[in-house]
């Protein structure tokens, strides 16, 4: 009796396993399916309602000026069929492990470019110089820098975690191709927002990488202090603090507090279900930027609490999703990818919403997909293509992803390279669990 339940027991124990294995593959596909769908409809979606609030806040004031109404939101129609292009190659053609080697560096080469361009021969719009134009074209580099920077800091990352560099080097690297070139954005562009956005992201592929807890105390700790001496340390950023009463903006609300007061009426006027599309009041010639940096108010004004907390909706369908391929992902590599850049695009979301609604200084970020600006858009469909072809990776392994995935070894203790940055369990510890 003993030998025979010893001899039937491996059998039935791999056929068990190999049930097992299937179950959960199948699982995981069709979860990863799901988290696409999710991802590609909120972020049509949001495009659409884009486009439309463009069109609104944009058509009767250009009718006055004699141009035609439709010109710009033709051009952001241009700039999103040019993102979405642009999505559709890195989701379809390009595959993520692509951007642990070369790709990056010519990412990051080409970011630099522009920031030293930007520097020397940039256009200064309303105090700053972000702008750069080539000819009759516009851009707005910062917006395609952070996700150079966010794959420098993957690379540098998953190198570590791959012990293809020691720690020190990875440490040297940090701070010679992140933080020298973030410091530089921000004191040549006085870019307070994009450097917030950037250091989001980093630290979130710090905590998918799977940095230990006490590092990630450290590290965010630092993080609060330097943005704290950011705000406070400079005379016009701790002036934006006014949003906490903008009426005492020591010249009666019609100093820095007047945008965020005007910001204020359009979503009061708004109610619960709106003025209705084109209606708005406060877009004509009272609300600075309503097409782009406070456009939120606009849909607030127009589509009601119902139409803003819509949008609210679909930004946290696209984190959902993105963190949800993030957890599927076949290697650490794709995991950083997918939900570094899920929560740096919806950190900007929602720091954009909360400047409109009072709850943070005003930093001049666009709302991702929806305000009116072609490299903002490109840049937010660009970082959806990327999440993409994480899910097509997961989705379609190679046969060698086949062989790993089918003999995966979980190790415990310190990842390679990080001694005691990391945490115990491989992938930043129940992140990762499968």
């Amino acid at each position: 009796m003993r030998s025979r339940r010893w001899s039937s027991a491996p059998a039935a124990c791999v056929g068990n396993s190999a049930m097992a294995r299937q179950a959960d593959h199948s699982s995981s596909t069709q979860g990863m399916r799901t988290a696409r769908t999710l991802l590609i409809v909120a972020v049509l979606c949001l495009v659409v309602i884009g486009l439309v609030m463009v069109y609104s806040t944009t058509s009767v004031t250009l009718a006055g000026a004699g141009k035609s109404p439709y010109s710009d939101v033709a051009g952001q129609a241009v700039f999103a069929v040019a993102g979405i292009v642009a999505a559709i190659v890195l989701w379809r053609i390009i595959p993520y492990g692509a951007w642990s080697g070369q790709f990056t560096w010519v990412a990051w080469g080409v970011a630099m470019v522009l920031l030293v361009l930007t520097s020397v021969a940039g256009t200064e719009v309303n105090g700053a110089k972000r702008w750069l134009y080539i000819g009759p074209l516009g851009m707005q580099p910062s917006e395609l820098i952070k996700i150079a920077l966010l794959l420098m800091m993957i690379r540098i990352m998953n190198d570590a975690r791959q012990g293809n560099i020691e720690l020190r080097a990875a440490i040297v690297q940090f701070f010679l191709l992140i933080l020298m070139p973030l410091a530089f954005l921000y004191a040549t562009q006085s870019d307070l927002g994009t450097t917030l956005i950037c250091l989001v992201g980093i630290f979130a592929v710090l905590w998918i990488g799977g940095i230990s807890g006490k590092w990630l105390a450290i590290i965010g700790g630092v993080l609060l202090v330097a943005g704290a001496y950011a705000i406070f340390g400079t005379g016009y950023r701790s002036g934006r603090l006014v949003f906490l009463n903008p009426w005492d903006d020591g010249k009666g609300g019609y100093g820095i507090g007047y945008n965020i007061i005007r910001a204020y009426y359009a979503l009061s006027e708004g109610g619960l279900l709106g003025v209705g599309i084109g209606n708005s009041h406060e877009k004509f010639d009272y609300l600075f930027a309503s097409e782009s940096d406070f456009i939120f108010a606009v849909i607030g004004e127009e589509t009601g609490l119902v139409g803003a907390l819509v949008v609210v909706a679909l930004f946290l369908v696209v984190l959902y999703a993105g963190l949800k391929i993030s957890e599927g992902a076949p290697d650490e590599l794709g995991a950083m990818i997918a939900g570094g850049f899920a929560i740096m695009l919806v950190f900007q979301a929602f720091l954009n919403i909360g400047c409109t609604i009072g709850v943070f200084p005003t930093t001049g970020k666009p709302l991702p997909f929806i305000s009116s600006g072609g490299t903002s858009i490109v840049a937010s469909l660009v970082m959806v293509g990327l999440m993409l072809s994480v899910e097509r990776g997961a989705e379609r392994p190679d046969r060698h992803e086949r062989v790993r995935q089918e003999f995966r070894v979980h190790r415990g203790g310190a990842g390679a390279g990080g001694g005691s940055l990391y945490g115990g369990s491989e992938g930043g510890g129940s992140w990762r669990r499968r």
